[in-house]
């Protein structure tokens, strides 16, 4: 019989056991304990904590996020690592995630719309007799499709009293449920969806500066959370950088720019990274993350929320901590693949038969 392990969080010495085969997120999560998270595929690196004791293995998919990193560090990813041995780990809880329960329910379309000619922008509202999702901003949902596959999108809107939520769907060439979102999904329509879900969420109790940066669909739950700061009416300063690659891909630019007027400090800076398409449209060009730190080059008083493509978010990790961020300020959330597109690719890398 396999044996069961123990965990424990050498911040708080909180402990709970891992079953046979169940990653370190899994078994925190099945504990009520929120660990920071995002893709869950081993990709983004949102995960990232720091082996004090004890061995762990990855049986599912390759840590992907901590290549580069030294082998001193003693780095882990909680959603791929499976207890080897118990473990003892340093680890950022995220008490605010803790009491909101993740829950299964049906909700309809109640509007949708083109934002750009390859984004599609969704309502949901919660079917007759379903209860209102409970989430953060910045959270991310799950639809549940047949044969227990799952697609996430981030949240694009703060909590409403009306219990709507908005997505904001990129339509992928060959993406088989991104292309019936564009093409056949329509009002009315009942689709089963999971959540909350991630970790990326405000931090309230701070008083610094906040620097937020998107890369093209990564605005939706940058959106969230900048839509609930000035909601609460925060005097922190807001820097908010939207990268993409032509003019059209910003594609709620203008809805940006009201932010401006509705803040007590905050500025919006557009980039685009096609040179002709900038001198087309008069933006600034460049990389997002590059604009960035040709602002701000110092980041060690900031507080930073980066959502976008993981190469955006991987540049971002590593360039902003050598600008003095200290890792512990620095948010994100990634989303590339679903888990088990990401499951054949990588096994075609590695020339494993998997099963779909």
């Amino acid at each position: 019989m396999r044996p069961v392990y123990t965990v424990t969080l050498s911040s708080t010495g909180r402990q709970f056991t891992a079953e046979p085969g169940e990653t370190v997120l899994e078994a925190a999560q099945r504990a009520g304990i929120a660990l920071p998270y995002s893709c869950r595929s081993g990709v983004c690196g949102s995960c990232k904590a720091t082996l004090l004791e004890g061995r762990c293995t990855y049986p599912r998919n390759p840590p992907l996020a901590l290549s580069g990193t030294s082998p001193a560090q003693h780095a882990i990813l909680l959603c791929q690592a499976v207890p080897a041995s118990d473990l003892r780990i340093e680890a950022r809880e995220i008490a605010s995630v803790e009491d909101i329960a993740r829950r299964q329910l049906d909700v309809v379309v109640a509007r949708k719309w083109r934002l750009a000619p390859d984004v599609i922008g969704v309502q949901l509202r919660p079917a007759d007799g379903q209860p209102r999702l409970q989430w953060l901003p910045g959270q991310y949902l799950d639809v549940l499709l047949d044969g227990e596959r799952r697609r996430p999108f981030s949240i694009a809107n703060h909590p409403q009293a009306d219990g709507v939520i908005e997505l904001h769907v990129r339509h992928v060439a060959g993406g088989g449920f991104t292309s019936w979102v564009a093409e056949s999904l329509k009002e009315g329509d009942t689709l089963r969806i999971e959540g909350p879900l991630g970790t990326f969420v405000p931090r309230e109790d701070s008083e610094r500066p906040m620097i937020f940066m998107a890369g093209g669909t990564g605005f939706a739950p940058v959106k969230a959370i900048v839509e609930h700061f000035i909601a609460l009416g925060t005097r922190r300063p807001m820097r908010v950088y939207w990268g993409a690659r032509n003019a059209g891909d910003l594609y709620l630019r203008e809805l940006a720019q009201g932010w401006v007027r509705q803040a007590h400090d905050l500025v919006f800076h557009p980039v685009i990274s096609d040179p002709e398409q900038a001198a087309v449209s008069g933006l600034r060009i460049g990389l997002v993350h590059e604009a960035l730190l040709e602002d701000q080059p110092d980041l060690s008083g900031y507080d930073v929320y980066m959502s976008g493509p993981p190469a955006m978010i991987d540049a971002g990790r590593k360039l902003f901590v050598a600008a003095n961020l200290p890792e512990e300020r620095l948010y994100y959330d990634s989303f590339d693949y679903a888990p088990d597109v990401l499951a054949k690719i990588l096994g075609s890398r590695a020339g494993i038969a998997i099963e779909t």
